[in-house]
């Protein structure tokens, strides 16, 4: 997804889901591929709300998404995550741009950057952390709400299940990307620098007290036993 749309074009996705009182996802379909892409909203202890891989969205999802705050912050997740990220900046063109710090030069090509993560002001509710060992190319943003703790992720864990056809041949055998919640063999040549810092970092995140789920930007959020999910990642490093 390393393309960038110019136009505000939607694509079929299911309506917003809300997960808790602070976190909302759509989740929608990637043309052509069978891919899953999810977008995720979390509100502010201000009020304000964070959206998390942006999608463009048809119009009653749109007005329900606005119904929620102001969009404040709009996060590109990684580099290859700027689909839909000028045409949705456009739509709320007062909404700061973020990403990790190294996605910042990519991101910068389609859209301007105001902040990476290390730079956003800390809030209680929704924080954004730069996951050590990906060369700051990878992040993930972590919600506190009265629900629990919720972990979004972007590329470096999906939860996609198994399809057919060719390119679900391969991206069962050759990805390692389907089959329920795993670490790519694409996060691992292409995100993590080192993987001792990343099973660290993943195992601190696994610790987190109340962690209600984990929501990755690809297929389904992981809500059954997510901590033990995520240290059993985090050791296949």
């Amino acid at each position: 997804m390393a393309v960038t749309n110019d136009s505000w074009r939607v694509a079929p996705h299911h309506p917003l889901e809300a997960l808790s009182e602070r976190v909302w996802r759509v989740e929608g379909t990637v043309v052509r591929t069978p891919l899953q892409r999810v977008m995720t909203i979390a509100r502010r202890s201000d009020g304000g709300l964070v959206v998390h891989s942006a999608i463009a969205v048809d119009k009653p999802t749109l007005s329900a998404i606005t119904a929620l705050g102001d969009v404040k912050v709009i996060v590109v997740p990684n580099a290859f995550h700027r689909l839909d990220a000028r045409v949705f900046h456009a739509r709320f063109p007062d909404a700061q741009v973020v990403c990790p710090p190294g996605a910042r030069k990519a991101v910068e090509q389609v859209v301007p950057v105001g902040a990476t993560y290390d730079g956003l002001p800390a809030d209680p509710a929704v924080e954004l952390q730069t996951l050590d060992g990906t060369k700051g190319r990878e992040g993930v943003m972590i919600v506190r709400d009265a629900d629990g703790t919720t972990l979004v992720f972007n590329d470096l864990v999906f939860n996609m299940p198994h399809v057919g056809g060719v390119q679900g041949f391969v991206l069962r055998h050759i990805t390692g990307s389907s089959g329920g919640p795993r670490i790519t063999r694409i996060a691992k040549l292409f995100l993590i620098h080192d993987r001792d810092a990343v099973r660290a970092h993943l195992e601190r995140l696994a610790a987190l007290p109340d962690l209600r789920r984990i929501i990755v930007s690809h297929h389904e959020v992981i809500d059954r036993a997510p901590g033990a999910v995520l240290a059993e990642l985090a050791r296949t490093l």
